[in-house]
């Protein structure tokens, strides 16, 4: 899931200072999940830009909505149609980057402004707790290494086993709380009865299906239609 964090109240507020009429969006995805931006993340940063502006003697509006999906047209629809049917001056989208992209995409003269900063591809290792898994790098490479990500979990992205600093499993960028990947990928394979993999040497990453050439995209053709 992606995972984001909470923007600095001030500079949400500052975004809208201009602003009379505001709607605060949250997603019922993966931000709910993070506990950053569903519909109780919603409430309490509306009841906060209220609060704050009212001290000020500022008389805002600020609405609320959420909704399953900020990344998805059929979800966005009726946000679309309640921003000009109540004339919305600003949205603010607590959902992750998408999900503002997606928006700003469809809002015409309308502005948005994010809630939030999105942070990582992570899972939820205990409650309260997530931690980076996946990079997006459009080339999976865990197939040589135990369904372990080298590219997200080491801190140096090395492809080829631990660095000098790995030292009792640990990663030297923070031995407390990072393990070292390589370590991890080692007692995988180990478990696994597969540790000659670790003597077949990956090449150097192609990093042109992770960010070069501009806009990646996927079509299934099943679903796609030609307009």
């Amino acid at each position: 899931m992606i995972v984001a964090d909470p923007k600095p109240f001030g500079q949400v507020k500052g975004y809208l200072e201009n602003f009379e009429k505001i709607l605060i969006v949250g997603c019922g995805t993966c931000t709910t999940v993070c506990l950053a931006g569903g519909e109780a993340e919603v409430q309490i940063l509306a009841s906060g830009l209220r609060i704050a502006f009212g001290r000020e003697g500022l008389s805002k509006t600020v609405l609320e909505d959420c909704v399953q999906r900020q990344c998805d047209e059929e979800f966005i629809l009726p946000i679309l149609s309640r921003v000009e049917n109540e004339q919305i001056d600003a949205v603010v989208s607590i959902a992750c980057g998408v999900g503002v992209n997606f928006f700003a995409d469809r809002l015409g003269k309308v502005p948005i402004f994010p809630g939030l900063n999105t942070t990582f591809y992570g899972a939820g290792v205990e409650p309260g707790l997530w931690a980076e898994m996946c990079a997006g790098c459009g080339d999976c490479i865990t197939a040589h290494t135990g369904g372990i990500c080298p590219i997200a979990r080491c801190s140096k992205q090395l492809l080829n086993g631990p660095c000098g600093g790995s030292e009792k499993g640990k990663c030297e960028v923070d031995p407390a709380n990072i393990d070292c990947v390589w370590q991890l990928i080692y007692d995988r394979l180990k478990r696994l009865g597969k540790l000659e993999d670790l003597q077949s040497l990956l090449p150097a990453k192609d990093w042109r299906t992770a960010s070069d050439g501009g806009v990646r995209r996927t079509i299934r053709e099943q679903l796609y239609r030609l307009k």
